[in-house]
């Protein structure tokens, strides 16, 4: 099946969508051959530059069948702390490095890395290695397809 369409995602659907679980790395591909959570094969073909977020609904041509995107869980690094001044420095800091970041009022999540783990460290925040989904925020000029 070959999905070149992203449709509103409150859309009433006719039939059941079927799950497709990407991790946020994957959601950045917008050509690419995947197996849904029932082992469906797809193939994503939609505009060059498209990120997936949790909860897109995306559909073929042929409007055949629906397929919803959910952000897969994965290994991260979640930040927290009891000052949340901290965690809007450690936002500054790792946005001066351009690290894709999901930003939540009570935590800051990203990709494990030693480097940005030492640093967070040493700007005293708490840090909590976990499988959960990984839903960056998207660039100031990003913006939904």
């Amino acid at each position: 099946m070959v999905l070149d369409r992203r449709l509103e995602r409150d859309l009433l659907l006719s039939a059941p969508a079927l799950i497709l679980s990407l991790t946020a790395e994957e959601r950045t591909r917008s050509r690419y051959h995947f197996l849904t959570d029932d082992d469906t094969a797809v193939f994503l073909q939609l505009p060059r530059g498209t990120t997936l977020q949790n909860g897109d609904l995306l559909a073929a041509t042929t409007d055949e069948m629906f397929v919803r995107v959910v952000a897969k869980p994965e290994l991260v690094l979640t930040i927290t702390s009891d000052n949340s001044l901290n965690l809007l420095r450690a936002a500054y800091h790792l946005g001066n490095r351009h690290v894709s970041l999901e930003i939540a009022p009570t935590y800051l999540r990203l990709s494990p890395d030693p480097v940005l783990e030492a640093m967070l460290v040493h700007l005293g925040l708490q840090l909590i290695t976990e499988v959960a989904p990984f839903c960056p925020q998207g660039g100031a000029y990003s913006h939904h397809h």
